[in-house]
């Protein structure tokens, strides 16, 4: 009798730590504001490999995104137009597409003419790792690697109220 019991009670110990484990292992990571920032490396399209801390001193702009999301599309205008303004004063855009379809993607590219950097990760890793699950998702990460603003959703980049918070980022880092 003595036996059995020691043997519910083990097997009960079992199964917590293993119901433990796998409530552990489905807890996502969401990355958010004050957050430090995943590092990463990725090689870009034009062939560079590059990394969070490649990034230091200026502020990225990390942009999550893909061909077949409207509202991306519909963002990437004014997210270049941003990347212009702003390179000068250490802004660098990042956009990273989660398409799998490397020709559609490529097409893409091709026609829009984006003039800031982007790489493709069609395992969608990268913004796993961010907790990013809804397109687009653009998170400003200071000189430090810390996430100072998410967006969610499109935005316009040449917005007043955008571009105020990004000036008040570059003077405050």
């Amino acid at each position: 009798m003595k036996a059995e019991s020691w043997l519910k009670i083990l097997i009960g110990i079992c199964l917590a730590v293993l119901a433990y484990g796998v409530a552990s292992s489905l807890r996502e990571t969401v990355v958010g504001v004050n957050d430090t920032a995943p590092d990463f490396t990725l090689t870009t399209d034009g062939g560079r490999t590059v990394s969070r801390s490649d990034f230091g001193g200026r502020l990225l702009v990390l942009n999550f995104w893909a061909t077949w999301c409207p509202p991306c599309i519909e963002e990437l205008p004014s997210l270049d137009r941003f990347q212009k303004e702003f390179a000068a004063a250490g802004v660098v855009v990042l956009g990273v597409s989660v398409d799998r379809d490397a020709e559609a993607y490529r097409r893409f590219l091709e026609r829009a003419r984006v003039s800031f950097l982007t790489a493709r990760d069609p395992e969608a890793r990268l913004s796993a790792r961010y907790g990013t699950f809804k397109y687009p998702e653009t998170y400003l990460i200071d000189r430090r690697g810390r996430v100072r603003e998410k967006i969610i959703g499109p935005a316009d980049w040449t917005d007043p109220t955008i571009v105020s918070r990004v000036k008040a980022l570059l003077e405050g880092s």
